[in-house]
């Protein structure tokens, strides 16, 4: 079933996990100190902090949300992780695509409303590759990378830590918006769970079934094994005469982790990490006509497909993550030696289509006017190693306390792009009917488009954290990192809270950070043939530094750089009460987008260079916009007694705005940076995510019987249209969706759970299908397209 890969080369912490607290939402309930949680979850080491031992749930500096998973994966509604963090973390945001191509089946992730590849992501405190995708269409991430939150079973996590903070000076390249840090189990027993469940249409519909042990290894270590099969069906909310299917992909996950640690000398532990997904995934595309549509003989054949078809993206996704290294203690100083590998592959499979140049060609020749209706279409991998050095000591002696870090990296990573078979990109008949050359839905890639690309880097970091006093505690932190392909740059971070009151913390931070431009941002090349006066041209996706970009006079990509600032405090007027509020403010220079479509139209004299080099037109990823991202964060938690029963209310809101403050482009596209950063693109930046997001949950324990009630929030979204200005603008109204479940615990250890997801069946604003980028009437905005889901759990602990 698995194919191994070769292994070539804060203001605020809040405890999510109390047994009273649902996934969705009674998160921050532990910020109460009389909130029942486990002794091992009341403090912990986390993201944002090299200092060893624990830190207390509301004294860390900068604003972390730690989420423990425990009843996420025993009794949630959600049966993946993106998902189950949508509904949890008001701040991450994640929306499953449709008529995307391959962003149908990586569902992206992001904090604050920037793009995904603004997040990065550690597991158990190491950095996490990216997926090889990059997302061309969509309605969010749309030129970004990210990390598969997805290729993680939920049962194998401990629990989630969000650092809502730039943290570049502390992790290195992508910690724009934030770090997420997935921390995974290492306890012992076994757990089990199944699940299923599917949306009031009758479609969609999900299994699960996971499985944990833990088993103890010499003295103190341990091994934690966790399976999981994940099938999700898909959904269809397309007319019933369309030939297009509209709603989930579907999706087939298998997937295998080991984390562990073993003593290894007097004061040592060697600890490891092995992560396998298999995933098989199919969407559809865009539906094409048959008899009687313009589609014939263009786009399809008559002979084949006489009342039309939609073809299907259908891809294998290899997934794999290892980690081993060693800690120890060395003299006073705590040290971690490790190395990671990262690796992930996507190959494309198109189905239900036809090459209709083929078709015609054959149909030309005296046949019936046939092509083969599979195609293998190539497709892309991205691999990551990453060795770091990391030493660490606390001074006691010094004022209150002082830590010191250091420590240096080394990474190496490659990206490889491999063209299709021949009939899923060829034009057989070259007759010029536009768009009938290559498999219909997706053309394959094009030995002109395969590269093998890599490129090493290397940095070396301070941090420094200082109590001042019982109340006022600071932190500092350098690094420089130097790149192969673009150069280097040092980022810094200064940070510090105050204890104003026992019950009230003021905190802040301000820092520099960037972001390397991704080696699939650099390289990423497609191209497909379209015809201009009759003769065959290539439309590309071009790649940097590629002839086209060179012709077009596109500089070499460089690093987006940001300042960030937060200003923050908690408020604790109970044991049972936790307030916290979180101001921020994140410039980002020299954003890198992919540019809109030049040709002979709107530019000529760039599209006449264009047809010189056999290009009708062409796209390329460069450093044009200047952004800024404002916010507030807030949450409030409450932990009461209630009519013999434990009540947890949890309140979490994010409000956020992203203006794009600057377009400059290259000299050579100076006057048409209106082609370059149209209105519609700078919409999906400015408002691919909504602009407020909020939960409030309640959750009700009586005896065996717990209730989970949750209101979820979207604000509004402001999408462009096609035709651009002063075509009107796609307006979401805000919406507002509820979630209800009821868990019955037979005992301690063996739970079951039904409940239902938006349960009033709110969908997006209907807007006019040929303005979406998908097709449809709205696009895969705010919590979906799909209406109500009903599910059920069964948990067991062994």
């Amino acid at each position: 079933m698995f194919h191994i890969a070769p292994l070539r080369r804060a203001v605020l912490l809040t405890l999510y996990g109390s047994a009273a607290l649902a996934a969705c939402s009674p998160a921050l309930a532990q910020t109460a100190p009389a909130a029942p949680v486990a002794s091992d979850m009341q403090t912990v080491n986390v993201v944002g902090t090299r200092r060893a031992g624990n830190t207390s749930a509301l004294d860390t500096i900068a604003p972390v949300d730690v989420i423990s998973l425990s009843k996420a994966s025993e009794t949630g509604a959600q049966f993946d992780l993106a998902q189950t963090l949508t509904y949890i973390s008001p701040s991450f945001n994640s929306t499953r695509q449709t008529g995307a191509d391959g962003a149908d089946l990586v569902d992206s992730a992001a904090l604050r409303g920037l793009g995904s590849d603004q997040t990065l992501v550690l597991m158990n405190g190491k950095r996490r590759h990216t997926t090889a995708l990059v997302n061309i269409f969509g309605a969010r991430n749309r030129g970004n990378t990210g990390t598969d939150m997805n290729a993680i079973p939920l049962l194998a996590i401990r629990n989630v830590q969000v650092l809502r903070d730039g943290a570049a000076a502390q992790y290195g390249s992508d910690a724009i918006a934030g770090v997420i840090n997935v921390e995974l189990k290492r306890s012992l027993g076994c757990e089990a769970v199944t699940g299923a469940g599917e949306y009031s249409a009758h479609d969609g519909k999900n299994y699960m079934g996971s499985a944990y042990c833990g088993f103890a290894v010499g003295d103190g270590g341990v091994i934690g094994v966790t399976g999981e099969v994940l099938n999700r069906g898909r959904s269809n909310r397309a007319d019933a005469d369309s030939p297009r299917i509209i709603g989930d992909s579907l999706v087939k996950n298998r997937t295998l982790y080991v984390n562990g640690d073993i003593p290894a000398g007097a004061d040592g532990k060697l600890y490891f990490t092995l992560g396998v997904q298999d995933r098989f995934g199919s969407s559809a595309a865009f539906g094409r006509g048959g008899i009687g549509s313009e589609d014939i003989p263009s786009k399809n054949s008559a002979a084949m497909y006489p009342d039309g078809f939609a073809p299907f993206i259908n891809a294998d996704v290899d997934d794999r993550y290892a980690t081993v290294g060693y800690r120890a203690k060395i003299g006073e100083w705590n040290g971690d030696l490790s190395q990671t590998y990262g690796y992930n592959k996507m190959r494309y499979n198109i189905s239900h289509t036809l090459n209709a140049s083929i078709a015609n060609q054959d149909l030309l020749n005296g046949g019936r006017g046939v092509s083969a209706s599979t195609f293998r279409a190539g497709g892309f991998s991205f691999e990551q190693l990453t060795t770091n050095a990391d030493l660490s000591r606390f001074y006691g002696d010094v004022m209150k306390g002082l830590n010191v870090a250091f420590g240096a990296e080394y990474r190496r990573e490659n990206y490889q792009i491999f063209a299709g078979e021949p009939g899923s990109y060829i034009d057989a008949d070259g007759l010029g009917f536009g768009g009938n050359a290559g498999s219909q839905g997706f053309p394959g890639f094009q030995p002109a488009d395969a590269t093998d690309k890599s490129r090493h880097s290397s940095a070396a970091y301070i941090d420094l954290e200082l109590d001042v006093t019982d109340k006022l505690k600071t932190q500092a932190a350098v690094r420089h990192e130097k790149y192969s392909d673009f150069g280097s740059t040092t980022t810094g971070k200064l940070a510090g809270s105050y204890k104003l009151l026992d019950s009230v913390l003021l905190r802040g931070s301000a820092s520099t950070g960037f972001r390397a431009p991704s080696l699939q941002q650099v390289y990423f090349s497609s191209t497909f043939t379209d015809f201009v006066g009759g003769v065959a041209k290539d439309v590309v996706f071009a790649p940097n530094g590629g002839a086209v970009t060179n012709a077009a006079g596109i500089p070499k990509l460089k690093e987006e750089k940001s300042k960030s600032f937060t200003l923050g405090a908690t408020w604790s007027p109970t044991t049972a009460t936790a307030i916290t509020a979180d101001l921020y403010r994140i410039d980002i220079d020299d954003r890198i987008v992919l540019s809109g479509r030049f040709d002979s139209g709107n530019y000529p004299a760039l599209g006449n260079i264009l047809l010189n080099l056999g290009v009708a037109s062409a796209q390329f990823f460069v450093n044009s916009i200047d952004t800024r991202t404002q916010g507030l964060d807030l949450t409030v938690s409450n932990k009461s007694n209630v009519m013999g029963g434990k009540l947890n209310t949890y309140l979490a809101a994010n409000f956020s705005k992203t203006e794009v403050r600057n377009v400059h482009a290259p000299a050579s596209l100076a006057g048409f940076e209106d082609v370059l950063l149209s209105e519609r693109e700078r919409l999906f930046i400015e408002q691919g995510g909504p602009r407020r997001k909020a939960t409030l949950d309640f959750d009700y324990t009586y005896g065996k019987v717990e209730t989970d009630f949750k209101i979820i929030h979207f604000g509004p979204q402001t999408l462009g249209t096609f035709s651009g200005p002063p075509a009107p603008t796609m307006k979401y109204e805000s919406k507002t969706s509820a979630d209800l479940a009821f868990t019955y615990a037979f005992t301690d250890k063996t739970k079951f759970t039904i409940g239902a997801a938006n349960i009033f069946n709110v969908k997006p604003t209907v807007q006019d299908p040929n303005e979406t980028d998908n097709g449809f009437k709205y696009e895969s905005v705010q919590f979906g397209l799909n209406g109500t889901s009903y599910f059920a759990r069964l948990w067991h602990k062994f």
